[in-house]
């Protein structure tokens, strides 16, 4: 019964391991991100490739890394970004740096009285005709 026992206990150990332990987020190149002009209230879909800058308004927004979990967990995206709000005549002015969280947009969000940002989510291929550039449409 012992040696029984013990498959047993094995058996269940490996099962929790290999069931539990969850997937690790795949590294994606394309960050998709969205924009609110809060003065005029254009709303606005940014591609950004990883290493690349975007500008929206004022702001130049350049993404890090953009991770997105499997499709057998949870649905979660999350990218590193540099914001930074870029004037004329001033000097340049690092609004955000750290994680977006496409499922809590709340949990790490800009601050900032004319623009909002936030993530949607991470993609492989741009959904815009030109992939080389960093497009900015409207909706």
């Amino acid at each position: 019964m012992t040696g029984a026992m013990s498959r047993c206990w094995l058996i269940a150990l490996l099962l929790t391991v290999v069931f539990v332990v969850p997937a690790t987020a795949e590294p994606y190149p394309i960050a998709v991100l969205r924009g609110l002009d809060k003065v005029t209230a254009r709303i606005s879909t940014i591609e950004v490739p990883i290493g690349h800058a975007a500008r929206f308004g004022t702001l130049e927004i350049t993404v890090r890394t953009c991770d997105k979990r499997p499709p057998e967990e949870p649905p979660e995206s999350a990218a590193f970004l540099d914001i930074w709000d870029i004037r004329q005549e001033q000097p340049a002015a690092n609004l955000f740096r750290g994680w977006m969280f496409a499922s809590s947009p709340a949990l790490s969000a800009m601050e900032h009285p004319v623009y909002d940002v936030w993530l949607l989510d991470c993609i492989s291929t741009s959904s815009t005709a030109d992939s080389n550039t960093s497009e900015e449409k409207s909706e």
